[in-house]
């Protein structure tokens, strides 16, 4: 039987170059969509057998990289301006080289439109409904990648920031997981048609998490509450001006709401339990 080839949109990535060596592992062929020959180095050495350079704006390179594809993963640029319109001719790009199955990384809580990046997933999700393809959105929560993004900052001062309310609960998932999922549903058919929102279990507060750290470390680590601006100097998200004003909106719904959720979805789609925060956070302090 021959092996599936699966398209991964920026392979190179943080997130999506997690899915490459899931997809690697069951045996299928990975083609990395990629801009350059640096980012195809780094697909590569994630387990990318096949590279297509090409860019999501560019139809006639979504074409040409689409050939002999068996199935896409798509993960949207974050905040970009015409996200939705590049999930959406990504989606019809697969549509028309007959593509058999399409799994899309959205957002816990998509509907919630007064966030843009949950309300860009939405036009995504509604063209794979009529797409024809076989789908599987995944909707992933607040991600544990983004502590380990503050990892050097809890290392250098003992102190774990984010500009929102310590007593905010969020729920949070490790995108590995996510790329767990997404490889299963990339190889068979159980996911098929669904929608999965994913989330680990419990919904930790940043006092809590600050007292995972210290345990983890063996040192004390308090947890922070900076203004967004603050935050912004201390953490250099590479964002612009206006990317950074939908982000702010993003903390002021955690402030306001927390962000629930629970792992009895993704405890299901995985057939066992999701990776914990505990466990995370022992990784990062074990230099992992």
């Amino acid at each position: 039987m021959t092996a599936s080839t699966i398209l991964v949109i920026g392979a190179a990535g943080r997130f999506a170059g997690l899915v490459v060596p899931e997809l690697a592992r069951r045996g299928a062929v990975v083609r990395g969509l990629v801009r350059d020959d640096a980012k195809a180095a780094v697909a590569r050495a994630r387990g990318a057998a096949e590279i297509a350079f090409g860019d999501l704006r560019d139809r006639a390179s979504l074409d040409a990289a689409l050939l002999g594809v068996d199935g896409v993963f798509h993960i949207g640029p974050a905040f970009a301006p015409d996200e939705a319109e590049l999930g959406v001719a990504m989606v019809e790009a697969a549509g028309r080289a007959e593509v058999r199955r399409f799994v899309f990384s959205s957002v816990i809580q998509a509907t919630n439109t007064a966030l843009a990046n949950h309300a860009s997933k939405i036009p995504v999700e509604a063209a794979l409904h009529g797409s024809g393809m076989q789908y599987t959105i995944l909707q992933p929560t607040n991600l544990m990648q983004n502590i380990g993004a503050a990892w050097p900052g809890v290392l250098a001062g003992g102190v774990f920031a984010e500009p929102f309310p310590r007593t905010a609960r969020v729920a949070r998932v490790d995108y590995r997981d996510v790329a767990e999922a997404a490889a299963i549903a990339l190889t068979g058919d159980r996911l098929a048609y669904g929608s999965f929102e994913l989330c680990a279990d419990g919904l930790p507060d940043r006092e809590e998490i600050a007292a995972l750290m210290s345990a983890a470390l063996g040192r004390p680590v308090r947890a922070e509450e900076p203004s967004f601006a603050d935050w912004v100097a201390m953490a250099k998200p590479p964002y612009d001006s206006r990317q950074l004003a939908l982000l702010e909106k993003v903390f002021a719904h955690y402030a306001a709401h927390g962000q629930p959720g629970n792992g009895l979805v993704a405890r299901a789609v995985l057939g066992r339990e999701p990776r914990s925060l505990r466990g995370f956070i022992e990784e990062l302090a074990a230099g992992r």
